[in-house]
């Protein structure tokens, strides 16, 4: 708490933003002026109502069937504790403003199971008992979209520099970044003032489609890194009137943006890559990880495609997997392995939405990869050609995606019981109230014709 204290005062910090993610990777906290946060971290009276961990992207609370509750029926509070490492400035405000990531516990010192950086550090532990060290690297797109006040009107793309909308698709295309370079000054002076450590930016598929590449290294490090970058990319583009949506299908004839998380295993005293033998091969670990991806993956669906419209994303020839099948420098399978030094070998995850909780889809990711080098899986053969003529394996709702995510056994020590009680209670509220909405396409064409 020192370090974190003189931290404040070398940059006469007004005011701290506490910061928890939610399920839905949603910041909630608390703002106290910086005196006021030093108190009340030394007296351990920073609380939040536990509930927020079970809130809804709507702002409901989601409910348990079974009528034994996820977190205690009289709400307790949860004890916050900052955690001094992932202190930064928020550049976007005048007044010197400082935000922390916390921690939550509860009275007795007991961690809160359902808190989603709980739930990544309880994976990471289990690799740290092997003696294993992940290693992981997101991939982060995103839309740039015209300001929309109304829900019933669909998003189009923003005029950019020339006075124009982009038009037509421009895949990679260096000009149709630079129409938009003042938001992306202000994106990279933003996070190199929170040391979010960015690295290459480009234009995909669809149009005002970015992408941000994170630099490889620790999950819990990166996790942070992309919660702070979604809501960093927000207020710099709304500094230009112009919305960043990290929405998994925000246009309707666009492709989705997704969230591929790059995933090795390195020994934890050497750092060697224990993806790749002596002689640079895929190793059995290697291949029993990729197993456990193929085997598990669609089972946690609901923390990579974890609202009703992540799955409009998964959809064949659209940039996005249909199945979990595995091969080289193919980007139409769910997993895809890029040709790679041996100390660079890894596998990308591409099944991960951008509306994805990162701390929760990582552990997810990573979660799967755990039990399928425990559990010594073999995958199956990996394909040549385009993995869209193979049959689509994945959860097409999320209704089928929970159905599959509550039935999987061995997840529930890896990810917690609770935790998973938690989600299920969470998305099952949240698809209650999608099924009360009317759609503007039920409107169009059931209104006269039926």
């Amino acid at each position: 708490m020192k370090q974190l204290e003189e931290w404040l005062t070398e940059r006469k910090i007004d005011e701290v933003e506490c910061l928890v993610p939610d399920m839905a990777g949603i910041a909630r906290g608390k703002i106290l002026p910086a005196n006021k946060f030093i108190k009340s971290a030394r007296g351990h009276a920073l609380r939040l109502p536990e509930s927020i961990f079970i809130q809804t992207v709507t702002g409901d609370y989601g409910g348990d069937e079974e009528g034994v509750f996820v977190t205690s029926p009289q709400d307790v509070d949860v004890y916050l504790q900052p955690d001094a490492s992932t202190v930064r400035l928020v550049p976007w405000y005048d007044e010197p403003t400082a935000q922390v990531l916390n921690d939550c516990y509860y009275a007795d010192g007991s961690p809160v199971e359902i808190a989603s950086r709980h739930v990544l550090r309880r994976v990471l532990e289990l690799y740290d008992e092997r003696g294993w060290k992940p290693i992981v690297a997101p991939e982060l797109e995103f839309f740039l979209v015209q300001i929309n006040t109304d829900p019933d009107l669909p998003l189009v793309p923003p005029i950019g520099q020339s006075g124009r909308p982009e038009s037509g698709r421009q895949s990679y295309g260096i000009d149709a970044v630079n129409e938009f370079d003042p938001i992306f000054e202000d994106v990279y002076d933003f996070c190199e003032a929170q040391e979010i450590d960015i690295d290459t930016l480009t234009h995909e598929s669809g149009a005002a489609q970015m992408e941000i590449n994170f630099n490889h290294g620790d999950p819990m490090k990166l996790a942070d890194q992309a919660f702070l970058f979604k809501r960093t990319v927000r207020h710099a583009a709304m500094r230009h009137q112009v919305y960043a949506t990290f929405m998994a299908k925000p246009l309707a004839n666009e492709p989705g943006s997704s969230m591929h998380i790059h995933q090795s295993v390195v020994d934890k005293r050497s750092g060697r890559n224990l993806f790749a033998d002596s002689r640079g091969r895929d190793s059995a670990l290697f291949r029993a990880h990729v197993a456990g991806l193929q085997r598990y993956l669609p089972m946690v669906m609901p923390l990579l495609a974890p609202n009703v419209n992540s799955f409009r994303r998964l959809q064949p020839h659209s940039d996005a997997p249909i199945n979990v099948h595995w091969g080289v420098d193919n980007r139409t399978v769910g997993l895809r392995v890029p040709i790679s030094s041996p100390g660079a070998r890894r596998v990308e995850n591409r099944l991960a939405g951008a509306d994805a909780n990162p701390y929760l889809a990582i552990a997810a990711s990573l979660a799967c990869g755990y039990l399928g080098m425990a559990e010594k899986l073999k995958p199956t053969k990996q394909i040549e050609g385009s993995a869209y003529r193979l049959a689509h394996t994945l959860p097409r709702t999320l209704y089928d995606a929970l159905h599959k995510f509550n039935g999987c056994r061995p997840l529930r020590p890896v990810l917690g019981e609770k935790f998973m009680r938690a989600v299920d209670a969470v998305k099952k509220t949240e698809l209650d109230a999608y099924q009360r909405v009317i759609s503007s396409w039920e409107r169009e064409h059931l209104l006269l014709n039926v």
